[in-house]
């Protein structure tokens, strides 16, 4: 490492925290300035702040006072690498998973990544919309060979455990207060989050529907996705979610199986 890297990593270490005991004597000699306080105190509060505004869900559902205090012990083990600070805490579902104090909301890991996946789709860059006249089109004997590719924006998960997606979306509009009498059905669900028109949106999926999206999303064709969907639930009506996901704009464009050749 170089003498200039050294030094800026030493500095940035002084910022979240007490300088490393190596660290370069000007580093130390700048800490030991009564007025760096102010500086590393500001800088924390601004990670706090853009952790606090990137997880809404998690902060509405522990309380303010909780989730501040948190943070300020995330951001002292993950400083900022990236300029954009909407990007920061991609690891912040990793540390609850992890921080012992959390344990009482088993959930609350996963709430945190739905927040993750909102900002990722938030993020994304823009893509095509496939259009459900696209498969329309397509004769009906060849569908199964087709193959529809997840739009840029496009997230899903599933949770096994909890009712992960109706507790996150109860806490993350806007206009939803906190609702100490609200109790979700317990049982296992997912999510898809979508960005078809600029603002991001959310629906909640069963596992058939998720199998779907996900054999979609690793490059299955549509049979192979419906057979994945069918094996878990036998009477799901897959024309009717297909219309649904097209029309939550899940997917980019279509294409048959082992050819390059697009259907925007």
């Amino acid at each position: 490492m170089s003498s200039l890297a050294a030094f800026q990593q030493a500095f940035a270490q002084a910022i979240i925290g007490a300088p490393d005991a190596q660290a370069p004597a000007p580093v130390s000699a700048i800490a030991a300035q009564p007025g760096f306080a102010v500086y590393r105190n500001t800088v924390i509060k601004g990670c706090i702040d853009a952790l606090q505004a990137n997880y809404p869900a998690v902060a509405r559902l522990t309380g303010e006072e909780w989730f501040r205090a948190v943070a300020a012990v995330y951001v002292r083990t993950a400083p900022p690498d990236d300029p954009v600070m909407m990007h920061y805490g991609a690891s912040f579902a990793a540390f609850l998973a992890r921080f012992e104090p959390a344990k009482a909301l088993p959930y609350l890991p996963d709430v945190a990544r739905l927040d993750r996946l909102w900002t990722e789709s938030h993020m994304a860059r823009d893509d095509t919309l496939l259009a459900p006249e696209t498969i329309a089109r397509l004769a009906a004997g060849s569908l199964a060979d087709v193959v529809v590719h997840p739009h840029a924006a496009t997230r899903c998960a599933w949770f096994a455990s909890a009712p992960v997606f109706s507790i996150w979306s109860h806490n993350r509009g806007e206009t939803s207060a906190k609702d100490e009498a609200w109790s979700p059905a317990w049982h296992a669900e997912g999510a898809l989050l979508t960005r078809p028109h600029g603002h991001v949106q959310w629906m909640g999926l069963d596992e058939a529907i998720h199998a779907f999206l996900e054999t979609c999303a690793k490059g299955g064709t549509l049979g192979q996705a419906a057979a994945a969907a069918l094996a878990i639930d036998g009477n799901i009506d897959l024309q009717q979610w297909m219309s649904t996901l097209l029309t939550a704009g899940a997917f980019s464009r279509a294409s048959l199986a082992r050819d390059t050749t697009s259907r925007g």
